[in-house]
């Protein structure tokens, strides 16, 4: 994997099934109901879910819309969306990029963005792109992780990464952050063309069995899995249960807030 894939969350197959049976429970799940909630989905609804990575807003907007809606999970990584379609056969799951949307105009209800926006080549097009699909009084609600040094244990390990791997590997960790400074994720939605958009800051809980097991996540179930090997790897959970201490319970479970900024746009 090259470091510009890293960097834009792209993730091999083995990664995919890691971050589905793992990642998605550690620190995902929770905001799926979240950005559901926020975007006021109903029976009936169509829902597009953009970046839907291995579905899991997508499945939680299924459950809003009933047998009368439709939902739609586009990513433009297959290995995630063959891991969506394994645990949810019925959902339509499409392969394409948030740029060039492949729908008609007005074609949904509500768009979902989940913890994607911040991996697009191009935002701008992304959001426009979006707006496009949406309906008159719909609604498009997008996440985006807080800054870094807001939720701690991954400030330290960042820093940790960089002390030992360098630059590349301590970025594909730090990307999923880079539009945290609320003032600039407020600017580019605006350049998308969701102006206005109603933007609140929730707290959320990242949580892991072990400070091996967050090692195991952020590596062998992210963008990482091809920029550490096994001996690095190992080199890297030392140095984590010695250093990250702080962030274990007793009982070795790890826990640390995990912030992020959600948006809701209304179409008019």
């Amino acid at each position: 994997m090259s470091k510009d894939a890293a960097s834009a969350g792209q993730v091999s197959k083995t990664a995919a099934e890691i971050y589905d049976e793992f990642f998605v429970p550690a620190l995902f799940g929770e905001w799926a109901g979240r950005l559901c909630e926020r975007a006021k989905i109903c029976p009936g609804h169509a829902v597009l879910d953009v970046a839907c990575g291995t579905g899991a807003t997508t499945r939680d907007a299924l459950a809003r819309v009933g047998p009368a809606g439709h939902i739609v999970g586009l990513d433009r990584n297959p290995d995630m969306l063959n891991v969506a379609c394994r645990s949810a056969p019925d959902i339509e799951w499409a392969e394409g990029r948030a740029e060039a949307l492949p729908y008609a105009d007005s074609s949904f209800d509500v768009v979902l963005c989940q913890f994607g926006l911040m991996f697009f080549d191009d935002r701008r097009k992304a959001l426009e792109e979006m707006g496009r699909v949406v309906r008159s009084g719909g609604r498009i609600a997008v996440s985006v992780w807080d800054d870094a040094d807001n939720s701690p244990g991954y400030a330290r390990m960042i820093d940790l990464i960089d002390e030992l791997f360098g630059a590349v590997a301590a970025n594909a960790l730090r990307a999923p952050f880079i539009l945290g400074h609320k003032p600039s994720f407020v600017g580019v939605l605006e350049e998308g063309g969701l102006r206005n958009a109603a933007v609140t800051t929730v707290t959320g809980t990242a949580q892991f069995a072990s400070i091996r097991e967050w090692v195991r996540m952020d590596v062998r179930g992210w963008t990482l899995a091809d920029l550490i090997d096994d001996a690095g790897y190992e080199a890297l959970v030392a140095e984590a249960e010695k250093r990250l201490g702080q962030f274990a319970a007793p009982d070795g479970s790890v826990e640390f807030p995990a912030p992020a900024h959600l948006a809701v746009w209304a179409a008019d």
